[in-house]
């Protein structure tokens, strides 16, 4: 019989997530690399690792991330966003407990696009009267 596992997507930013989460010994992969290698600052590890904590199942999941697009941090919270939802799938009795902590919902903060005719999304050239 295969083992159960609980898929999930998770996105910030213009990163994406897959999450698995399989019985299992506590392992987090990202990437086919351990989180503690492929996330090199403790506070991004630490975002991954807050909802597992949370649903106090620390130790007793395996959790495979294989996550694409934009930077460190957008991928560390892609990846919790996506942790967050699998636990969701997996026991939804801690649903609550989650969102109330902010872990399910979405960040939908995104780089804003330059504007022509400017240096950037809102700064100006300098304005010269003479």
């Amino acid at each position: 019989m295969a083992e159960i596992q609980y898929n999930a997507t998770g996105r910030r930013k213009t990163s994406v997530a897959r999450v698995i989460i399989s019985p299992g010994n506590g392992q987090i992969v990202v990437n086919k690399k351990p989180a503690d290698i492929y996330f090199p600052r403790e506070t991004l590890r630490m975002i991954i690792r807050q909802p597992i904590e949370l649903a106090g199942i620390t130790g007793k999941y395996n959790i495979t991330a294989t996550v694409t697009g934009g930077g460190l941090s957008g991928q560390a919270g892609a990846v919790r966003h996506g942790i967050s939802r699998a636990i969701v799938n997996m026991d939804n009795d801690l649903r609550p407990r989650l969102k109330k902590e902010g872990f399910l919902t979405r960040d939908p903060r995104e780089k804003e696009r330059k504007k022509y005719g400017q240096k950037g999304a809102r700064k100006r050239f300098q304005f010269s009267k003479r």
